[in-house]
């Protein structure tokens, strides 16, 4: 794996170098293997470009560059050039949420400084021959990170209220909460309507794809 960047030049200029090349060599490189698809590899992409940009956390809950103050985020397009799927953000927490606020939260955090890497994401094309984008150095806007706070409030509030089952994708305008877990066996705690302990599906937050489309069409434009 490279060594972590030193700066955010540095590392802006990695993710340039790969813009344009293939998955496969890529992978070559990395010395990794090439999956068929990616049903059973869905963070292959993401692992592949972090061995590249030298990201160090991993799955841990700080940033992808935590030195550097960071997240990097591959996001697929399709040949519209518009994102093919929500980009996640962090698991929501279900419990222990009094007290909790957007100024000190997980998604704030996550979403102060982005490296939004576009990788094409058509399922035609076979994954060794997909090709990275040009990368892209984001903060949000006073506007977004109000859009942002706005629903991250209103979906902690049925959180606190005991409401997480009444939840929906429909939910929140720009970031929507959904189920996160590999199967329907893992269950985490969280409260109900009662006050009482109910077992759950973890939950992660999403960023919805018109806000990402939105945010890659004003730059690229």
């Amino acid at each position: 794996m490279k060594p972590e960047p030193k700066s955010e030049q540095e590392l802006i200029e990695r993710a340039i170098e790969i813009a344009g090349v293939t998955f496969q060599e890529l992978a070559d490189e990395a010395e990794m293997a090439v999956p068929k698809d990616l049903k059973r590899d869905k963070g292959w992409v993401g692992q592949l470009i972090e061995w590249h940009l030298g990201a160090t956390a991993g799955s841990k809950p700080q940033q992808d560059f935590e030195s550097l103050g960071i997240e990097l985020k591959t996001i697929p397009i399709g040949y519209n050039g518009k994102p093919l799927e929500t980009t996640f953000v962090s698991v929501a927490p279900l419990i222990g949420v009094q007290g909790l606020t957007w100024e000190t939260s997980h998604v704030k955090h996550k979403l102060s400084r982005v490296l939004w890497v576009p990788v094409q994401g058509e399922r035609e094309i076979p994954l060794a021959e997909r090709r990275v984008g040009s990368p892209l150095i984001w903060s949000p806007s006073i506007e977004e990170e109000q859009q942002l706070k706005a629903d991250w409030e209103e979906l902690m509030e049925m959180i606190v209220l005991g409401q997480v089952g009444q939840i929906t994708a429909k939910h929140g305008e720009v970031l929507q909460l959904r189920p996160k877990a590999a199967n329907s066996k893992v269950l985490t705690e969280a409260y109900g309507a009662s006050g009482k302990p109910i077992k759950t599906l973890p939950r992660g937050f999403y960023l919805r794809t018109q806000f990402t489309a939105a945010l890659l069409e004003r730059y690229y434009a």
